[in-house]
């Protein structure tokens, strides 16, 4: 795994559960396994859900009717998963883990991507 690859869809889960995204403007957003999502922005919180569609991408759902799909790409820095970026055609927005993390799902995706020559 490198930089801006794509979060597989069966990882998406883990990539948005895993701690707390702080965004460039200052926001911040958990997500939690049963699908549930908080977005705080300047101490104003807003509850929405989250899923991954048939197609592999992340969405969200903001109450009464704001729905969005986006492609999920890991940020990675210095073989650390960092945070993750958030696409939607021109669109980007990046978001960064509270603390990052070399773990066991980055080990395997690196172990992989370097078992194929780091051709990926």
């Amino acid at each position: 795994m490198k930089d801006g690859d794509t979060v597989a869809p069966k990882d998406i889960p883990y990539a948005v559960t895993r701690g707390r995204l702080h965004y460039e403007d200052g926001s911040t957003q958990m997500f939690d396994a049963a699908g549930g999502t908080t977005y705080v922005e300047k101490d104003r919180s807003t509850r929405g859900e989250w899923s991954v569609d048939l197609e592999g991408y992340f969405c969200s759902y903001w109450p009464p009717s704001y729905r969005a799909c986006y492609e999920l790409r890991w940020i990675v820095e210095e073989q650390h998963v960092v945070g993750l970026s958030f696409r939607d055609g021109h669109y980007v927005t990046n978001g960064r883990y509270e603390a990052p993390m070399l773990d066991e799902v980055f080990m395997d995706e690196l172990q992989v991507w370097a078992d194929d020559g780091g051709v990926r």
